[in-house]
C-alpha cells in the first residue's frame, strides 16, 4: 500500500516511515501542505500533520476532501476538543495524537483502508429506510432523491445502523466494525461522527440514542 505522509518535522516523519515500512507499505514523505494537494493521487492512505509551515493542516484536508475519498488521517500534536472536532468534521477518518503508538498507528491505517476498500459484490445491494435510499456498493445515500455529502465514515456509520433498523447496535460494534477495535478506537470519534450524521440527514428522531448501549434506527428498513 502507497501512504502519504505530510511532515514537517525531520525526525517524526522519519519515524513514521519506519513504523509504516514494518507492516510492509511504501512511504513518501512531503513537508509542505501544498506538495501534498499536488501528489495526493498516487496514494491509498493520508497521514497529516496540522502544523505545516505553508500552510494549516486544516485547510489542507478541507480541499483535499473536495478531490479525493482516499482515508485520511490526522497524526499531530494537537489535543484539544476543538481540534479534534474540527478535523473529524472537516472530513478525517480518524485523529490521533502524537506521540502514537505503533501498534495503534498500523491498527488505525488497516482500519480506515478495510473500511474504505469495503465491497458488497457484483449485485446491487441497497438499503431503504423511510427515505432513505442507502446504496452500499457506490457508496452513496439519497434523501428523498437528492444527494446527502457524507464522509466516508459517517456514510460507514449510517449504512451500519441501516442494516440494523430496528435493532440496537452497542457502541462497542460501531466502534469495532468502523475503527477496528472496540477498546482501540476513541468513542470520542463516534460522537463527533454521528452529530455530523444527524445534522446532515436532517431527521431528528431517526438515529435513536439508546443510553449506556447504543443506537437504533427507529425504523424498518424497506
Amino acid at each position: 500500500m502507497e501512504v502519504l505522509i505530510v511532515e514537517d518535522d525531520d525526525a517524526m516523519a522519519g519515524a513514521l516511515t519506519a513504523a509504516v515500512a514494518t507492516a510492509g507499505h511504501k512511504t513518501t514523505r512531503v513537508s509542505r501542505g501544498a506538495d501534498a494537494l499536488l501528489t495526493h493521487r498516487r496514494f491509498e492512505v493520508i497521514l497529516l500533520d496540522l502544523g505545516l509551515p505553508d500552510m494549516d493542516g486544516l485547510d489542507v484536508l478541507r480541499k483535499l476532501r473536495q478531490v479525493t475519498d482516499c482515508p485520511i488521517l490526522i497524526l499531530t500534536a494537537r489535543d484539544d476538543e476543538r481540534s479534534v472536532v474540527l478535523g473529524l468534521r472537516s472530513g478525517a477518518d480518524d485523529y490521533l495524537v502524537k506521540p502514537v503508538k505503533l501498534v495503534e498507528l498500523l491498527a488505525r491505517i488497516e482500519a480506515v483502508t478495510r473500511r474504505a476498500g469495503r465491497s458488497s459484490g457484483s449485485a446491487p445491494h441497497t438499503v431503504v429506510v423511510d427515505d432513505l435510499e442507502i446504496d452500499l456498493d457506490r457508496r452513496a445515500a439519497t434523501r428523498a432523491g437528492e444527494m446527502v455529502p457524507l464522509t466516508a465514515t459517517e456514510f460507514e456509520l449510517l449504512a451500519l445502523l441501516a442494516r440494523h433498523a430496528g435493532s440496537v447496535v452497542t457502541r462497542e460494534q460501531i466502534l469495532d466494525a468502523l475503527w477496528g477495535d472496540a477498546f482501540l478506537a476513541s468513542s470520542r470519534s463516534l460522537d463527533v461522527h454521528l452529530t455530523g450524521l444527524r445534522a446532515k440527514l436532517q431527521k431528528p428522531g431517526l438515529i435513536i440514542n439508546v443510553r449506556g448501549v447504543g443506537y437504533r434506527i427507529e425504523a424498518d428498513p424497506v
